[in-house]
C-alpha cells in the first residue's frame, strides 16, 4: 500500500474541523477544486468514503471519524519529532473555543503573552456558549475550550467566577417594577438557570423580556435601561453597574479547560499549560 502523504492528512484534518471544503481551502491556500481533488485522492487511496458532501458543507463518515483520530495523533507526533530533531521554535495551529464574556475578560492577556512567546503558532478562535462548544470538542472541530461549570467546587475548575446582576444604573428604576424584566441568554446556559432559580426561590416575579446569546446584545439591552442582565463579574464593562441590593445573590461558577484529545500536539499542550497557569491570576 502506498504511504499516506502528511500534507494530505493535514488538509483532511482541516476539512474535518471546518466542515467545509471552501473554508478549509482558504486556510491551506489552495483552490476549492484542488482541495476537493485531494480528498477524493485520499478516499481512493484508502478505499473508503471519508466525507458526506452536502449543500451545507461536509461531515465525516464513520471511516472519516476513525481516520481523524489517527491523523490528529500522527500529526501531533510529526510536529513533536520535527521540533525535537531540528530545535526549531514551536509551530502549529490551534482552535480554541471560549464564551464571549471570557473572551472579553481574559483572552487579551492570555493570548497576548502566549502569542508573544510563540509567534509561529496560528490560532483560530470560536466564541459560543459552553453548551455549543462541548459538541464541537466531541466532534474534534476544536482542540480545546474554556467552558463554564455550574459549581466552583467541581473537579477541574481552574478559576472561580461570580455571577452578578448588572444594569445601566446602580439603583435602576425598573427594580420597582412589579414584574422585573430580565435580559438573559438561552435557557440552556448556566447564567439563565441561575437567574431563574434565585428569583423563584424568593418568589420574586420576573419575565425574560429579552433573550440573546450574544454578549454584545445583552450589554446593549442592559445599557438601554429596559432590563437587568447577568454577567460574570470579570466581564462587566466600566459603564455598567453591579446591583448589590434588592436582588437575591447569584452563585459562583467554575471555569475549566477541556481538551478534545489528551494526546495533543506540542502547540496545544503549550497553550493548555499557559492557560492553566495564567488564568487563575488574572
Amino acid at each position: 500500500m502506498q504511504p499516506l502523504d502528511i500534507a494530505l492528512l493535514s488538509n483532511f484534518v482541516i476539512v474535518a474541523q471546518t466542515g467545509s471544503i471552501s473554508l478549509a481551502a482558504q486556510q491551506v491556500g489552495r483552490t476549492q477544486s484542488a482541495l476537493s481533488m485531494q480528498m477524493h485522492r485520499l478516499e481512493d487511496q484508502l478505499g473508503k468514503t471519508l466525507l458526506h458532501r452536502t449543500g451545507a458543507g461536509v461531515r465525516l463518515t464513520a471511516a472519516g471519524e476513525k481516520l481523524l483520530i489517527h491523523a490528529e495523533a500522527l500529526l501531533a507526533r510529526h510536529d513533536d519529532m520535527l521540533m525535537d530533531m531540528t530545535g526549531t521554535a514551536l509551530r502549529g495551529s490551534i482552535s480554541l473555543g471560549c464564551t464571549e464574556d471570557y473572551a472579553s475578560a481574559f483572552l487579551p492577556q492570555l493570548l497576548g503573552s502566549f502569542c508573544a512567546r510563540y509567534p509561529d503558532i496560528d490560532l483560530r478562535l470560536v466564541c459560543a456558549p459552553s453548551t455549543d462548544l462541548r459538541p464541537q470538542l466531541q466532534q474534534r472541530m476544536l482542540d480545546m475550550a474554556l467552558v463554564s461549570l455550574p459549581s466552583a467546587d467541581a473537579d477541574g475548575v481552574i478559576r472561580e467566577e461570580q455571577l452578578v446582576w448588572v444594569a445601566n444604573e446602580a439603583a435602576p428604576a425598573i427594580l420597582s417594577a412589579p414584574i422585573l424584566p430580565l435580559a438573559l441568554p438561552t435557557p440552556s446556559t448556566i447564567d439563565y438557570r441561575a437567574a431563574c432559580t434565585v428569583m423563584e426561590a424568593i418568589n420574586r416575579r420576573y419575565r425574560v423580556a429579552y433573550a440573546s446569546n450574544s454578549l454584545a446584545g445583552l450589554l446593549a439591552i442592559a445599557r438601554s435601561g429596559h432590563a437587568i442582565s447577568v454577567l460574570t463579574r470579570s466581564a462587566v464593562p466600566r459603564d455598567l453597574y453591579i446591583i448589590a441590593q434588592d436582588l437575591p445573590p447569584l452563585p459562583a461558577i467554575g471555569i475549566t479547560l477541556e481538551l478534545a484529545d489528551q494526546r495533543s500536539s506540542a502547540a496545544v499542550t503549550a497553550l493548555a499549560d499557559h492557560i492553566r497557569t495564567t488564568l487563575p491570576g488574572l
